[in-house]
């Protein structure tokens, strides 16, 4: 038996941490044991990757560098956690996986997605089976997350950063609408995480997900 992967993407201030709990609770509810995790994240090397790039006095870090660290990250995160768990029957629940690199370094950096198709391939080559993509307006998400406190290095982009980001990721859902399932995250956090809620329901009962 092998576990399933479910990650969850979006962008700034789309709400995925509290998605991310109601995606838990859900799936426990069913009797399924889920290991969640993030990126860039979820291991000692990734998490200390994670500081060095969000790190905003990092400023000058070029779309290459960024890139190649993530995918440095991502790599370790796979081999530690995600391909373990899914090999022992567990699921994974991920904030953020590779749909993030196409977004925000290829998308928001320019990186051509052929590069990062080559990275993936190599480095990250587990699939989700299933990928929450939270959806606002971009101004609407960042003035969300200005609540937070202060900014790190990439919060710190302008709008139209944020913008071809949003546009990457909706084109990534356009593509595969097998495995994206869209969910409009500019309404009330409880709509929001209702409407995860049943969109969780309906891929689990269709793929036969026992309770």
């Amino acid at each position: 038996m092998t576990g399933r992967f479910i990650t969850l993407e979006g962008g700034e201030g789309a709400g995925k941490s509290t998605v991310l709990d109601a995606v838990r609770e859900r799936l426990a509810a069913r009797g399924i044991d889920v290991v969640v995790t993030r990126e860039p994240g979820g291991t000692p090397f990734a998490e200390a990757v994670r500081a060095l790039v969000l790190d905003p006095a990092r400023g000058e870090m070029c779309p290459e560098s960024e890139l190649l660290l993530m995918f440095a990250a991502r790599a370790q995160h796979v081999r530690e956690i995600i391909q373990p768990a899914l090999a022992s029957g567990r699921w994974v629940l991920s904030d953020r996986y590779t749909d993030a690199s196409y977004a925000y370094q290829g998308g928001g950096r320019g990186q051509p997605v052929e590069r990062i198709a080559a990275l993936e391939s190599w480095a990250a080559p587990v699939r989700p089976d299933l990928t929450l993509l939270l959806d606002l307006p971009v101004a609407d998400g960042l003035a969300r997350a200005g609540a937070r406190g202060a900014a790190d290095r990439i919060e710190r982009e302008a709008l139209d950063f944020f913008e071809r980001v949003r546009a990457a990721y909706r084109a990534r859902a356009a593509a595969e609408p097998v495995r994206f399932r869209v969910v409009d995250s500019s309404q009330p956090i409880g709509t929001v995480r209702e409407a995860v809620g049943t969109v969780l329901d309906e891929w689990l009962d269709g793929i036969g997900a026992a309770e």
